[in-house]
């Protein structure tokens, strides 16, 4: 493998450092490496930019098997890079769904032949992701995917029992078991929030309560079990409420929030463009603003993209028959930036944090979320925070183009992204695994 030296980087603490890689790990840190044979390594300069440890997603939409028109693994995999991300897990809901042992091992070995990032399959909870029978839970952690994020998500595992049993079952092997909260009887045919703005347009409505019903029987749940329990995707300020008040309690379950649910509101429902058609849906200001400062204070653990690909045609139609979601991967930390850091509410060392280190720690991910220090694993993420640059869905390396952010300037540019100690992006492009810039 080649040595880099990279030279003129800011820690996310202020520090400025030099970094020296070889065969993959960081050798030094410090203000001038001294390391003898860091004399011959490559030298890059990323004067200007923060280091972060590589960013880690739990929650991305990879498409494959089955739906490959929409996105692959290895497309995905080049997103991710672009975006600063060297770990990203890949959803359960293909074709055929992620539920048994040979599927996620496909996916592993899919992603470990893209060598953009590490791909961690998550197993579904329940056969067909039907809700009704557990899927092969213990295999699919015992296979060499070592799956430990079980996800029904798509559809919430709405039967107790059945959610029950599965907290029951992944508890023998440290695993979490990661809810789409959404009461499926309370949001028959719903395309939007309920809310004053889904009453003017006639659109059925969906309320907050779907989701805050199911994240306080699960929380309870969890707690009865002694088990980890995941919240995926909050997006309401009732929901906030209760994850705050199941952790003062000691109850074992984290949380994550989008980039889209932390900027953009139902209004733009208004527009009728089925580009802000997403699961679970845009919400009010309020829940905005709940939102942020839960992820200031710690009570929602982490960002995560839940990119959702989808081929034009599944976007490029009247609302009501438009699928649901939004690519995410190459916007998210632009977007954490506006929303957290220049609102003050974040430092770009707890960015890392929320991005970084709990993510791979809920996901026991044992090589991302390390500190950038001697000895640990060269996962890294350059970001330039003064560059901004404009959303252009026709330059996106996913194979959908499906973001809700077309068109808008955002702060902080990726400039270099680092797996496994060698560059998949220099200059802000990818310089492996094929043309996304």
């Amino acid at each position: 493998m080649t040595k880099y030296l990279i030279h003129g980087a800011t820690l996310a603490n202020g520090v400025n450092s030099e970094i020296y890689i070889s065969d993959g790990v960081i050798v030094e840190v410090a203000s001038k490496v001294s390391h003898p044979e860091s004399n011959s390594a490559q030298r890059i300069d990323l004067s200007g930019c923060l280091a972060l440890p590589g960013l880690v997603d739990l929650h991305t939409h990879l498409r494959e098997p089955g739906r490959e028109d929409s996105e692959t693994v290895a497309s995905g995999a080049r997103a991710a890079a672009k975006g600063g991300f060297t770990a990203v897990s890949a959803m359960a809901n293909t074709f055929p769904v992620a539920d048994t042992a040979g599927v996620v091992e496909q996916v592993f070995r899919l992603g470990q032949s893209s060598d953009m990032c590490d791909v961690f399959p998550i197993g579904a909870v329940t056969q067909g992701l039907a809700g009704k029978a557990l899927a092969e839970l213990g295999a699919m952690a015992d296979s060499a995917a070592r799956v430990r994020i079980f996800s029904d998500d798509g559809n919430c595992v709405f039967d107790p029992m059945v959610m029950r049993r599965a907290l029951e079952y992944v508890k023998k092997f440290d695993g979490v078991i990661a809810q789409h909260a959404q009461d499926p009887s309370l949001t028959v045919d719903a395309q939007m929030n309920e809310g004053t703005v889904s009453s003017r347009l006639g659109l059925k409505g969906w309320p907050a309560v779907a989701e805050e019903a199911i994240i306080a029987r699960d929380v309870l749940l969890a707690d009865h079990v002694g088990s980890r329990v995941h919240i995926c995707h909050v997006t309401t300020a009732g929901g906030v409420e209760i994850i705050r008040w199941a952790k003062a309690r000691g109850i074992q379950v984290s949380a994550e929030v989008t980039p889209h649910h932390l900027l953009l509101t139902d209004e733009k429902a208004n527009s009728f463009d089925p580009i802000f058609k997403v699961n679970p849906p845009l919400r009010q200001e309020k829940d905005v603003m709940a939102l942020r400062e839960g992820l200031a204070d710690g009570t929602i653990d982490i960002v995560a993209t839940d990119h959702a690909p989808h081929p034009a045609e599944d976007k490029e139609c009247e609302w009501q028959a438009a699928a649901f979601g939004m690519i995410g991967l190459e916007t998210a930390l632009s977007v954490v930036q506006l929303t957290m850091v220049e609102t003050s509410l974040l430092s770009w060392d707890e960015v890392a944090v929320r991005m970084s280190i709990a993510p791979a720690r809920i996901g026991r991910y044992s090589d991302h979320g390390q500190p950038i220090s001697t000895g640990s694993t060269a996962n890294l993420t350059f970001i330039n925070p003064r560059a901004s640059w404009k959303v252009d869905r026709d330059l996106v390396a996913s194979r959908s183009k499906n973001t809700p952010f077309h068109g808008m300037e955002l702060p902080g540019k990726v400039v270099a992204t680092f797996f496994r100690g060698e560059p998949t992006v220099l200059k802000g492009r990818l310089v492996r695994g094929g043309n996304g810039s």
